[in-house]
């Protein structure tokens, strides 16, 4: 899923195998995107031929597509890595563990999704670390997600290109 803050930046669902980081988006909330789409939505400019083309960059800027949240239905398996030493502490794991996406609750506005450990601890996705990494292990387990029928209840939060 993506947390409702997400739904106002593009998105996309999860593959299978992809690797994905912690990222913190436009809106203030930390989601998973594709370190390739980082990279992509963070190319510098060409560089400028002309005087003329840097003054007509400078009043009209070039755009760049942001980073879609990559969005992860509940039940999906993850393996999580980077986990820094305060969390192993406070949930009795490893640097590096498999979980299972889940939400928290199903109460509109509110952050929601978290990972659930294999010793039954959760842990929210807005609680990581900035940069942590993450695998899409499985998603044979995970609930339907549909963000078109999700975006049709919910009309204010579907991105608008311009």
């Amino acid at each position: 899923m993506c947390d409702y803050s997400l739904m106002a930046v593009p998105n996309r669902l999860a593959q299978e195998g992809e690797e994905l980081v912690a990222h913190r988006f436009p809106t203030g909330s930390l989601g998973l995107a594709s370190p390739a789409d980082l990279k992509r939505s963070m190319a510098p400019p060409p560089a400028r031929s002309s005087i003329w083309c840097a003054i007509r960059e400078f009043f009209n800027p070039p755009r760049t597509e942001p980073a879609p949240a990559v969005c992860i239905p509940p039940g999906a398996r993850l393996r999580l890595r980077d986990i820094p030493v305060r969390l192993q502490q406070d949930l009795a794991v490893g640097p590096v563990e498999e979980v299972t996406f889940t939400q928290l609750s199903a109460v509109v506005n509110s952050y929601r999704d978290a990972v659930r450990f294999t010793n039954g601890r959760e842990v929210r996705l807005q609680d990581l670390r900035e940069g942590q990494r993450v695998r899409v292990l499985d998603l044979s387990m995970a609930d339907e997600l549909d963000l078109q029928s999700l975006r049709e209840e919910r009309p204010e939060f579907t991105f608008r290109t311009r």
